[in-house]
């Protein structure tokens, strides 16, 4: 009786009372999709940190297979598995197509974080963009890309982002061009990029994508592949 008493108390002191079951039912679910962060291991995070399941992608920009993933897999990913906060999704930059995907993967980082999925979902949505400009000055100018890709990271980043159009597709989204610049020759991040693919080829990522489940690498590439994956990891 006496604690109940000075419960009740603290309560009223506090300008609180019980949160009622009605009230209960009016707080609103937390949707894990908009809960979005960095992680210590420098990929970006989408859904419950605290999720049961945890999946990690090293990915490509310019990897087709990642596109089509992204394509197919995304949107039930969020709907089906993050959103309850069951799961939660981080993608880890592998720098597959070297300088080009270093490039967009600088100026992904470069948009404020919760805008970094929407942003990684528009770039896989528009890849053919990139890839045939891309492929176009492969065959037209291969020592023009040859003579790039020796230059120091920011430099080189720079001169394909450039090429390939990536500036005025981020301008479009809100990037303006001198910020992308900046973001092009930023040492931390170029050394942070670098450091989360040293630690996908330490994980024996050879490919894109390479998925993992609970710290587990599995053999799957595609949606399909991934859904048993990952209704394992649920049982």
């Amino acid at each position: 009786m006496v604690l109940r008493f000075a419960a009740a108390a603290l309560l009223l002191l506090l300008g609180t009372g019980p949160v009622t079951a009605q009230q209960a039912r009016r707080a609103p679910a937390t949707n894990w999709v908009n809960v979005v962060a960095k992680t210590p291991e420098g990929g970006f995070r989408q859904g419950n940190p605290n999720a049961p399941i945890k999946l990690v992608e090293y990915g490509s920009r310019t990897c087709p297979t990642c596109g089509h993933f992204a394509a197919e897999g995304v949107e039930p990913l969020r709907r089906e598995w993050i959103a309850s906060g069951k799961l939660s999704y981080e993608f880890r930059d592998f720098l597959i197509h070297g300088v080009p995907d270093l490039s967009l993967a600088l100026l992904n980082q470069c948009v404020p974080t919760a805008r970094f999925f929407p942003v990684l979902d528009q770039i896989f949505a528009n890849q053919k963009a990139f890839d045939e400009p891309l492929h176009k000055l492969i065959d037209t100018q291969p020592k023009t890309v040859e003579a790039w890709q020796q230059l120091p990271p920011a430099q080189a980043a720079t001169k394909f982002a450039e090429a390939l159009g990536m500036l005025s597709f981020m301008n479009a989204r809100g990037l303006p061009e001198a910020q992308a610049r900046r973001c092009l020759a930023n040492p931390a991040l170029i050394k942070g990029i670098a450091g989360v693919n040293a630690g996908g080829a330490n994980a024996g990522v050879q490919g894109t994508p390479s998925f993992f489940v609970n710290g587990r690498r599995v053999r799957a590439f595609t949606w399909d592949q991934l859904q048993p994956e990952l209704r394992a990891a649920d049982s």
